[in-house]
């Protein structure tokens, strides 16, 4: 493992403990019932978890109806919420942070796409400027820690997509202090059980997966996997706003983790059954399907994708459309369909080929499948033309070595 994917991880697994604050903005599911701040009071911040604006009727209601539209992909609609919030707490860090969230599901389902990125940095470091305001006068301020963390978390989680893995660590060091002192001043909260869930899986998992890592994480706190996954499964079932996110982890890690493809799966029908209309976890359905084998059940799935992407629905942009014309071209390579798999194909390429498109994934991974499906149909010429144009890109996922393999050797002999 290289030094860089050791820092790589690293980061992650620091900004991966503020995960817990993604949708629990708004909620305050604590069984108490919370008082709430009249207008007059509309540019204090309360100082406890009792009294923090998350409690109020006004923001749970606002917050609620916002965090529903946004997760349907209606982001006019929510931000409309997301803006009374704002103007009803003009001070508090609250407003920005939820229209950066409003930005950053634009970023997450098209995540080559960087045009946003700057939009989405102002929001996190105006919500973070507002909490040091605050902070300054009140060091103990519930809010202020809140989504001082929050913001910590999610600028840092950007910049650990976008490579920046120095800052990332970075942000991720300093959001871990935040998020305890949240913890501990509301431990019996479900939503906020989240940060501490995951956090304990990834730290227990990631020297797992990466002994090495070990080097670097020794003044981390020790994880514990099943402790995590109860605390997250109780997050899932039991918290208020956070549940979406908690099962959307959850489906990560028996995707990613545990080898569960059933339970993974469950977990993405239960997300497709909340918002049916979000093509982030439209798509990841059919990925975990696929990777289980059920080839049927994922081409109905990336089917209807590409059908929402042709009528032009919200959210169903050309990147959720490549991703599952690449995945329709392999469930038609493993049935030696090499007709259907290259019509996929073709489309795939029309859709990497427009302008302004700098990311050069699934270009790389149509060509490549492209030769592949000639190598199938015995049209040699036409395969080396497509194994030669993968390695003029940028190498993604061993596509070098496999295009290089399929040059010495053709596909399927």
């Amino acid at each position: 493992m290289t030094r860089s994917a050791i820092h790589r991880w690293l980061s992650r697994l620091l900004i991966v403990l503020v995960v817990g604050t993604l949708a629990a903005v708004g909620t305050g599911s604590s069984s108490q019932a919370a008082p709430v701040v009249q207008p007059a009071e509309a540019d204090t911040v309360a100082a406890r978890a009792g009294d923090s604006v998350l409690n109020t009727a006004f923001v749970r209601e606002h917050g609620a109806k916002g965090l529903e539209l946004l997760y349907n992909m209606q982001f006019a609609e929510a931000r409309r919420h997301f803006d009374k919030i704002d103007a009803r707490y003009p001070n508090h860090p609250v407003g920005p942070f939820l229209n950066g969230l409003n930005v950053w599901w634009r970023i997450l389902i098209d995540l080559p796409d960087t045009s946003h990125d700057d939009a989405f940095f102002r929001a996190m470091n105006e919500t973070i400027d507002r909490c040091e305001e605050i902070l300054d006068e009140d060091p103990d301020n519930f809010d202020a820690t809140f989504f001082k963390g929050a913001a910590l978390g999610f600028r840092g989680r950007l910049r650990s997509n976008r490579g920046d893995w120095f800052k990332a660590t970075l942000d991720g060091k300093r959001a871990i202090g935040y998020v305890r002192d949240v913890a501990q001043q509301d431990p019996d909260n479900n939503d906020y059980v989240f940060g501490k869930g995951m956090y304990d899986y990834y730290a227990a998992i990631i020297p797992e997966e990466y002994p090495i890592s070990k080097a670097l994480m020794w003044m981390l706190p020790d994880g514990d996997r099943e402790r995590g996954l109860r605390l997250i499964r109780q997050a899932a079932n039991e918290g208020y706003y956070i549940q979406t996110e908690a099962i959307y982890f959850l489906a990560q890690i028996y995707y990613l983790y545990e080898n569960d493809y059933s339970k993974a799966v469950g977990y993405t029908g239960e997300l497709r059954k909340r918002h049916d209309d979000n093509p982030y976890f439209h798509n990841m359905h059919g990925r975990i399907l696929a990777r289980w084998g059920r080839w049927k059940q994922a081409k109905d799935v990336f089917s209807e994708v590409v059908d929402r992407h042709a009528a032009g629905q919200a959210g169903y942009n050309h990147h959720m459309a490549e991703v599952a014309r690449y995945y329709l071209a392999r469930e038609r390579m493993i049935r030696r369909d090499f007709d259907g798999a290259l019509q996929h194909l073709a489309a795939l390429e029309g859709l990497t080929s427009r302008e302004g498109n700098t990311d050069t994934k699934f270009k790389a991974l149509g060509y490549l499948y492209q030769g592949m499906a000639y190598d199938g149909q015995g049209r040699r010429d036409l395969a080396v033309n497509r194994y030669r144009m993968v390695l003029r890109l940028d190498d993604y996922a061993n596509t070098h070595d496999q295009a290089e393999r399929y040059l010495d050797d053709p596909y399927g002999q």
